[in-house]
């Protein structure tokens, strides 16, 4: 994600901007619960408004029978208990209501926020998903497990605690302004010029603190890989003593997540402490000039302590801005890492009328195929290679001569730069990428499990196959005994990518999937590399079963597998050098594979191929 580095100077208007239009799409279907939450807002606004009026008639009835002229000039009544309890009454009454009115917003508001995090979280990982196996190699694992759980979370968070609130005191700014101009303008003009200094002090801190947080949220996301890289390999570290080196990896990280964090948090306290100096120059000016007007008799004692309680309310939501701004700009510097993940561009897509792939016989077609790494570096140029169904092929060649890259073709890890992969003469891009890979079933050297039950690790191949289909399928790829031996049977859960299971018994489970998945086509790559001579032979008869009646191709340095595959091609410098039968091309004493083996066998261990293979 370098390429997004010159976002570190984006307005924080722009980065709020961005949040709200990934957020937009997840608020259909909730009409309802907004219209109520607004709802309910505005009448906690009107009960706000309302609230300081009993106080008023107190004050003024209050003051009418001390004998105050104003009060007795505007005609206001002098106080007497029941006009005491009954404004009394009328205060808690409206207290009770604005009690009500905000506790349904906020419970309305918390609901959306709720679902529509839940739905956007689903969203991003959908995406996630769909993103190129290059994309992920190139990015930091742990950053985007950060943006997908952390940024969204503070998203939600934000727009409850911050958003709501601020939504609020905007609106019952905007009403108190209307109600207390129409009480007197020239005091008015104190709140509008206040509000007006508070925007211009803001500006420029709402746009540092954007920036300083997300600083810190890109450090917390590289505090999160290095966290997920170290444990993941925690076996290493420790054997290597290793602890020390990244522990201060992490600690370096973690001090400068600190700085900028710290930085963030005291960009938004100053920008409090200007917003409260702002506020007791306003309430100031008011009380003068309030006060001059009660001794001179325009006002009364009861107008100045509502415009006083107003100007409360008001400079209330100024203050609240100004602690809202440091959390709103932080939501935002979320939102725009959730915002670059979703705008990462999807390469592998189902074409316009795409359509399911019919039951195939498996004959494999690379058509004229052009082919690079992703970086420019060309691993195929018109590279034709037809493999009829049920044939078992075994590629070979140097390391980077694009075997394992070629082979993904046919699960859409990738496309190529040109020409076409046909399965049975259909183009897989015409065809749906679901229905293209539950054609193929890839087995890798590492075997991928989950920290799941070794039933569900099976089922995984097919998704709605029964229990007993789960345990043939693990019968056939001779991992029925072992699994049986486990504390819970097919129910053991398995530790993290199964560390708990041997190399051997892991790729059984792994063949016990492919089996059951039942594809017309199986990808071999190093399945057999790593295990010890034991476990080869058990993995070896496990394929053997799992590759009968299919199209089989192998990516090894196994000699007896190369051997045993009904056709050896080589590639070499993005072509194929050699194809073939294995005994034919023995037979050729010019051969790659016969160098190659004959150097194999001379050390007796499996031999890497590559350029002096063939010398």
């Amino acid at each position: 994600m370098s390429r997004r580095r010159g976002r570190a100077t984006v307005p924080s208007q722009r980065a709020l901007a961005r949040s709200l239009l990934i957020v937009k799409p997840h608020l259909r279907g909730k009409a309802g619960l907004i219209t109520l939450g607004l709802v309910a807002l505005l009448a906690d606004v009107v009960f706000r408004v309302l609230e300081p009026w009993p106080l008023k008639f107190v004050v003024d009835s209050v003051s009418a029978s001390l004998g105050a002229t104003a009060g007795a000039a505007a005609g206001i009544p002098e106080a007497t208990v029941g006009l005491l309890v009954a404004c009394a009454s009328l205060l808690v009454g409206l207290i009770a209501l604005r009690a009500l009115a905000a506790y349904v917003s906020t419970v309305a508001f918390a609901l959306v926020g709720s679902r529509v995090a839940t739905e956007l979280r689903g969203r991003v990982f959908a995406h996630l998903q769909s993103l190129s196996p290059r994309y992920h190699a190139a990015t930091s694992s742990g950053d985007v497990v950060q943006r997908l759980v952390g940024d969204i979370g503070r998203l939600q968070e934000v727009a409850v605690t911050a958003g709501l609130p601020l939504v609020g005191n905007i609106v019952t700014l905007v009403v108190l302004t209307v109600v207390m101009s129409l009480m007197d303008p020239l005091l008015t003009l104190v709140v509008v010029l206040a509000a007006v200094a508070y925007l211009i002090t803001s500006r420029r801190s709402s746009r540092k603190i954007t920036a300083a947080s997300r600083t810190t949220r890109k450090g917390e996301g590289a505090l999160a890989d290095t966290a997920a890289e170290t444990f993941g390999a925690i076996r290493v570290v420790q054997a290597y003593g290793l602890e020390e080196r990244f522990g201060g990896g992490f600690a370096r990280g973690n001090d400068k997540a600190l700085t900028e964090g710290v930085r963030s948090r005291r960009l938004a306290a100053g920008l409090e402490r200007r917003t409260d100096l702002i506020v007791g120059v306003a309430t100031a000016l008011v009380l003068f000039g309030g006060g001059w007007q009660v001794l001179s008799g325009s006002m009364t004692p009861g107008d100045l302590v509502v415009f006083v309680a107003y100007l409360k309310l008001a400079m209330r939501p100024l203050r609240d801005l100004a602690k809202f701004t440091g959390r709103i700009a932080r939501a935002a510097a979320s939102g725009e890492r959730v915002a670059d993940l979703l705008d990462e561009p999807v390469e592998i897509a189902d074409a316009p009328h795409a359509a399911p792939l019919p039951r195939l016989r498996g004959e494999v077609w690379f058509d004229r195929i052009d082919l690079d790494d992703g970086r420019g570096r060309a691993l195929a140029r018109d590279l034709t290679l037809r493999i009829p169904a049920g044939q078992h092929i075994c590629m070979l060649g140097p390391s980077g001569a694009g075997k394992s890259t070629l082979a993904g073709l046919l699960v859409r890890t990738a496309d190529p730069v040109a020409g076409h992969v046909r399965l049975d003469g259909v183009s897989v891009t015409q065809a749906t990428v679901a229905s293209v890979r539950s054609a193929v079933s890839l087995l890798l050297q590492e075997s991928v499990l989950f920290a799941d039950t070794v039933r569900e690790n099976i089922r995984l191949g097919r998704l709605d196959a029964t229990d007993e289909e789960v345990e043939r399928a693990a019968r056939r790829a001779m991992a029925h005994e072992f699994v049986s031996a486990l504390p819970q049977g097919y129910d053991t859960v398995l530790g993290n990518r199964g560390d708990t299971l041997s190399g051997g018994q892991r790729q059984r489970i792994a063949i016990a999937r492919a089996l059951l998945r039942d594809a017309p086509v199986v990808v071999l790559d190093e399945a057999t590399t790593g295990l010890d001579p034991q476990s080869r032979a058990q993995v070896s008869a496990s394929l053997a079963e799992l590759a009968e009646g299919r199209t089989v191709i192998s990516i090894t340095h196994d000699v007896t597998q190369a051997l045993a595959a009904d056709r050896v091609v080589w590639l070499e410098d993005g072509r194929i050098v050699e194809d073939g039968e294995p005994g034919e091309l023995m037979a050729r004493s010019s051969s790659r594979l016969r160098r190659w083996v004959e150097r194999a066998r001379s050390t007796e261990t499996p031999v890497a191929v590559g350029p002096g293979a063939d010398r």
